[in-house]
């Protein structure tokens, strides 16, 4: 992801990260009443950590060699101290170039020391997961309330791998309301028999090894990059900012890695990122939000030649895609459900082709 953190929420849920490092970022952690370690303390998960790097950790050594004082370094390392007392967090340790400082793993603790919480109030109206062109703030987001000092705000995970199977603690707890375990085993299974068939019908993504980046555009609990984790694969899992229900924070208790994104504008990376993407009822989601052309040429953009695609949809809806896609000269096909030719959805599968803009026009470039 190609991004800032300027004066909007990163595009990630609350609870997301084990760790965050910064390494000569060179970012003001410990100004505008700590508004960007606020931040990191949000996406940060109950005893996750915060690695700082570069000026000004280690100033003693370095501030020659920085051009600083050391006046000004002492202080902006105090700067930082006191905004990470003031989100309750621990230093660990700081050793040569690297400093550590640990969340805690619920807010019991600091609740107890009101005086902590002088400068630094709990938010207490936004949704901690919302994201999308959400306007930082210095407030500190609480973690779910327990009941005895030893418990982990949220609930703990399982280890891995057991945890991508493991009914999430956002589900578990009926934070989701609308989902329940019941339906995430469902989902996980059905998500199994898809991508099997999908081996089927692309031959580049049954051959192993071939991909490597994959991006799911609609990802719902993630169960595509799931089913493909005995694969030697990673997905980008994107939850979009119009699905009915926000699911990112589960996908991440998953073990699973994701962003938030609006199909109608550019996503934040490179060209030719990602081997293959997955969309499932993505031109259904966006209909009369914007142009498929738009989304598809957003596709392409991030697309590698002799990438795949597979998309499903009302058969209606990739018809329409599949004009469009032919004219960006992919070679395209739409093939049957895997639950047969009766079923309205289908899929369309594609590959970016490598194609050359034609020549100019000789007799129209020598009358110019």
């Amino acid at each position: 992801m190609i991004g800032v953190i300027a004066s909007i929420r990163l595009p990630y849920p609350s609870r997301a990260f084990d760790m965050a490092h910064c390494s000569r970022c060179l970012i003001p952690w410990g100004q505008y009443d700590g508004v960007y370690l606020t931040e990191v303390d949000r996406v940060l998960r109950p005893g996750g950590y915060w690695i700082l790097s570069g000026p000004p950790i280690n100033y003693q050594k370095h501030w020659k060699g920085w051009e600083r004082s050391r006046e000004s370094l002492v202080e902006e390392q105090d700067g930082i101290e006191n905004v990470a007392k003031s989100l309750c967090w621990k230093k660990l340790v700081q050793k040569e170039d690297l400093a550590i400082w640990q969340k805690p793993t619920n807010h019991i603790h600091c609740k107890l020391q009101q005086k902590i919480f002088k400068n630094r109030p709990l938010c207490e109206a936004q949704d901690p997961d919302t994201a999308w062109y959400t306007k930082l703030d210095t407030c500190l987001t609480p973690l779910p309330e327990v009941n005895d000092i030893k418990e982990v705000g949220g609930g703990r995970f399982a280890n891995w791998p057991e945890r991508l199977t493991s009914i999430p603690p956002r589900i578990s707890s009926g934070s989701l309301e609308e989902i329940t375990a019941e339906a995430f085993i469902e989902d996980t299974q059905l998500w199994k028999k898809r991508v099997a068939y999908y081996k089927t019908v692309d031959s580049q993504l049954a051959e192993r090894g071939r991909y490597r980046n994959l991006l799911d555009m609609n990802s719902y609990l993630g169960g595509f990059a799931a089913a493909l984790v005995d694969d030697p694969v990673w997905v980008m899992n994107v939850v979009p900012v119009e699905a009915e229900i926000n699911t990112l924070g589960a996908i991440y208790e998953r073990g699973l890695i994701g962003t938030y994104q609006n199909w109608c504008e550019a996503m934040s990376t490179y060209p030719r990122t990602y081997d293959f993407i997955h969309g499932d009822s993505v031109f259904s989601l966006y209909h009369n939000r914007c142009n498929m052309e738009d989304i598809l040429l957003e596709m392409d953009r991030v697309l590698r030649p002799q990438g795949s695609v597979v998309l499903r949809d009302d058969v209606d809806v990739l018809v329409k895609v599949k004009s469009i896609v032919d004219a960006m000269q992919w070679d395209t096909r739409i093939t049957d459900h895997e639950e047969g030719p009766y079923q309205r959805q289908k899929i369309l599968v594609a590959v970016k082709e490598y194609w050359t803009a034609p020549p100019p026009d000789p007799i129209h470039q020598s009358k110019s």
